[in-house]
């Protein structure tokens, strides 16, 4: 399986036939959930890297961010 990485967490590429789409999670958080989506490699990405961005700015508002445990 690939996966995307930036700022120190990683996300999974997974394939839906049914949907037609790219889709994957964040991996090794075991609390919150950090999901994103895309028609292409680009989009998928770009989808990934504004989710954990808007994760960190939520987390910043009050609650540390939870880091992915490592394997």
């Amino acid at each position: 399986m690939d996966y995307l990485e930036y700022k120190g967490y990683k996300g999974s590429v997974e394939y839906s036939k049914e949907d037609n789409c790219l889709f994957g999670k964040v991996q090794g958080m075991s609390k919150d959930l950090i999901a994103y989506e895309g028609q292409t490699l680009d989009e998928l990405r770009k989808d990934f890297e504004a989710g954990v961005d808007s994760y960190l700015v939520w987390a910043q508002r009050g609650l540390a961010p939870l880091r992915p445990r490592r394997n």
